[in-house]
């Protein structure tokens, strides 16, 4: 073993967990990754000049800091900037139209003046939405509909505050935007995992949405105690409320038929189910220049919604590709520690699944994409198999986690403490993780 690969991978992993340390702390990420970025190419430049890598071999100084600042980003914009704020738009369109909320009010009315089967309906309507939409502007605006609703019935806030998040994370976990998200991580850590499409993931995706959304509600059941209280009181309806066109319901779900039963791709659908929503609505009225100023302001403020997530986005693209001249130390040190096989490898993800809480190791929206380039350099794992492993312990603790900004949100809007919060939303992320751990080995398990 190399000492001065050691050393320097020693110092990789302090100021990894330095990171980890930063994102918990609750600092600004886009410049925490940039920070990174710089450091960890510096270091490997460093390294290579004392000791040659074959990730550097043929390259230049400027050919490495082209392909983390320049290669990077621009690869990972191709996905950002068509998929990502094309969801967006579709999102704003559905909080615009109506049609989230008249589902949502749908809903209350079957539901009737119990609670439970009331939450219980609203996180099931509240997951099905979010298999489309994203963001914080979206979460919001569901937000104070839904939170009220339950309050009103006598759910305590903490637990209202838990169910509501929690829908939001199963839903996260059949989302087109968010797959792609994620997918194009993997692309730049292996250019081979770039084929693995939402197709492939759909049938894990659906049984994770399921499987998480079924935790989270015995969870709240378990939790809810028999005394309900009444913090707040029902907000009443002022009967200006109108609500959208039944058939425009079905809006929420075009994009993931599209893509999965008729095959087309994921932008068309978007634009497909947007007009769809806005014709039955009634909104393409009062002629052509009125239309275009109404999609323009739809298209802006679903940029919007999604904005501070870009900025975070292109800086952890440089993150991605300045791990990959990280990799050789991290394989240096944890060459020998690394599970070689797939049920090893599924038993270390459950165990480690709170690691994905506060942005940290097992989170390929923080910390976690490192991890991910060790892992990759370590084997050959089958991307069908390694990609839900990840996920899992992205979007469960991501999606509960303080960290996540619409939680933040929810803690001033409910005035829950987040130790309340967090009695629910850390076990449960473990459950989570742990089953659909066990769910990969047997489903992919044997692609190994």
């Amino acid at each position: 073993m190399d000492v001065a690969n050691v050393v320097i991978g020693f110092i990789m992993v302090l100021s990894f967990f330095g990171l980890v340390w930063y994102c918990v702390k609750g600092y600004n990420l886009m410049v925490g990754f940039f920070v990174m970025s710089v450091l960890w190419t510096s270091i490997a430049l460093i390294g290579n000049s004392i000791h040659p890598t074959s990730v550097m071999e043929g390259k230049t100084f400027i050919d490495v800091l082209t392909n983390v600042f320049q290669t990077g980003p621009e690869n990972y914009g191709k996905a950002i900037l068509v998929n990502i704020f094309f969801g967006a738009f579709f999102g704003r369109v559905l909080i615009d139209t109506g049609i989230a909320a008249t589902l949502i009010r749908k809903v209350v009315e079957l539901g009737g003046d119990k609670p439970r089967i009331t939450m219980s309906l609203l996180c099931i309507v509240t997951a099905v939405i979010f298999t489309s939409m994203t963001g914080i502007g979206p979460v919001i605006s569901i937000a104070v509909i839904v939170l009220p609703i339950m309050l009103s019935l006598g759910i305590p806030s903490p637990i209202a505050l838990f169910s509501f998040m929690g829908s939001i994370m199963a839903g996260i976990f059949g989302n087109i935007v968010n797959f792609k998200q994620y997918q194009a991580i993997f692309a730049t850590a292996n250019e081979s995992y770039a084929s693995y499409d939402y197709n492939t993931y759909f049938k894990f995706g659906m049984i994770a949405m399921a499987v998480s959304l079924i935790v989270v509600l015995v969870v709240s059941n378990v939790m809810m105690n028999r005394k309900l209280s009444r913090a707040w009181a029902a907000t009443p309806d002022s009967g200006a409320t109108v609500d959208a066109p039944a058939i425009s319901w079905i809006s929420i779900i075009l994009p993931v038929v599209g893509v999965v039963v008729l095959k087309v791709p994921i932008i068309f659908g978007f634009i497909f189910a947007a007009l769809f929503a806005l014709l039955t609505c009634g909104k393409l009225k009062g002629g052509f220049a009125s239309v275009c100023r109404m999609l323009s302001k739809q298209f802006a403020d679903g940029a919007i919604d999604v904005a501070p997530m870009i900025g975070f986005l292109l800086t952890l693209s440089m993150f991605n590709n300045a791990a990959t001249y990280a990799s050789p130390y991290f394989k240096t040190l944890l060459d020998g520690a690394m599970p070689q096989t797939a049920l090893l490898l599924c038993i270390v993800f459950a165990i480690l699944t709170p690691l994905g809480f506060f942005r940290g190791p097992m989170n390929l929206v923080g910390s976690g994409s490192a991890i991910l380039a060790v892992v990759v350099a370590t084997a050959a794992w089958p991307v069908q198999f390694l990609y839900p492993l990840f996920a899992i312990t992205t979007v469960a603790p991501q999606h509960l986690d303080v960290t996540q900004s619409w939680v933040a949100w929810g803690f001033g809007y409910t005035k829950v403490p987040a130790k309340e919060y967090m009695k629910m939303s850390i076990p449960t992320g473990w459950i989570i993780g742990i089953i659909l751990c066990a769910i990969v080995f047997f489903m992919y398990g044997n692609l190994v």
